[in-house]
């Protein structure tokens, strides 16, 4: 029972029902969940594989080791999903059938205060989902120049005066070193709206957090990879949470890359290697966000992998 609690409290998966389904798992398959976190998604998968079938799951963070799976079904990997292909390899996986990829940033991670990811908690300005990592929040904030921390926010929020932001934090700096989430807060408090004062936090810290991690870079190299490690018909289904990820997403599941850069055959048909399982995302209902408020930002998208035309080749 203590292990279940801790997965509760670690991560509640959103839309848990509609990923599993959209898997499409076959029991002797092979399957990856590259943001494994609480478990909660790799559990229900386990659940539903046979003797024959086999989960890896990636984790970056070594504070998700505490809910790995006592499975012969199940590998844990602890790396960034960036690297998927790599340790498939590693572990002789040529081809899998499905890959899951919740790109929400685990509860423990805002509820822990050492971590540094909320502005609700005074705390270092760490943000590293990887620890070993070495570049913190606090150096982000004390190294980027104006021009640099403008164009972080613009790429990576949606906030109305990123440059006014940039600039009270250039200010703020001068006369101390911002270190800890409140000095944060407060030197952006100017620049926030104060009727909606939480999202805007919400996203100046969402920004900060997406630069410490380079989450967009790994976005691009993990959902490339994909059509080089599933096999014909797999499924892959990704969960996002802000705009900046689910666009590149839409765009990957549509065209084939990120850009959304369309390639048209002779009849001016959009060719893409992917079949959109749903063309416009899945999102959590009433009763999910009773239970679950933070699924209600949650879009699930789904997509199989083409069979090659024989024609084709």
């Amino acid at each position: 029972m203590e292990k279940e609690t801790n997965e509760t409290t670690y991560h509640i998966p959103a839309l848990l029902k509609e990923t599993i389904e959209g898997l499409n798992i076959r029991p002797g398959g092979v399957y990856a969940d590259a943001t494994f976190g609480g478990g909660g998604h790799s559990r229900a998968i386990v659940n539903q594989l046979d003797s024959e079938g086999h989960l890896y799951s990636f984790d970056q963070d070594r504070d998700s080791l505490v809910n790995v799976i006592n499975d012969p079904r199940f590998t844990f990997v602890l790396s960034n999903f960036r690297y998927i292909k790599n340790f498939l390899r590693f572990h002789g996986e040529e081809k899998i059938d499905g890959i899951i990829a919740d790109l929400g940033v685990s509860f423990h991670h805002f509820d822990d205060p050492s971590r540094g990811f909320s502005f609700r908690s005074d705390a270092p300005l760490d943000m590293r989902m990887n620890r070993n990592a070495e570049t913190t929040a606090a150096d982000i904030i004390a190294g980027y120049d104006t021009g640099e921390l403008t164009a972080m926010f613009r790429r990576y929020t949606d906030l109305k005066r990123p440059h006014e932001v940039a600039r009270l934090i250039a200010s703020a700096r001068e006369k101390s070193p911002i270190l800890t989430t409140f000095q944060l807060v407060e030197a952006v408090r100017p620049a926030v709206n104060q009727r909606n004062e939480k999202k805007d936090l919400a996203q100046i810290f969402q920004a900060i957090r997406i630069e410490v991690n380079h989450e967009m870079d790994a976005l691009r190299q993990f959902l490339e990879s994909t059509l080089e490690v599933l096999r014909p018909g797999g499924r892959l289904c990704v969960l996002t949470y802000h705009s900046v990820e689910d666009r590149m997403v839409k765009n990957f599941m549509k065209t084939g890359n990120v850009e959304g850069i369309e390639e048209k055959d002779f009849f001016g048909k959009v060719s893409t290697p992917w079949k959109q399982i749903t063309r416009s995302p899945l999102t959590a209902g009433a009763d999910e966000v009773e239970r679950n408020p933070r699924s209600r930002s949650a879009k699930l998208r789904i997509a199989e992998l083409l069979i090659p035309d024989k024609d084709s080749k």
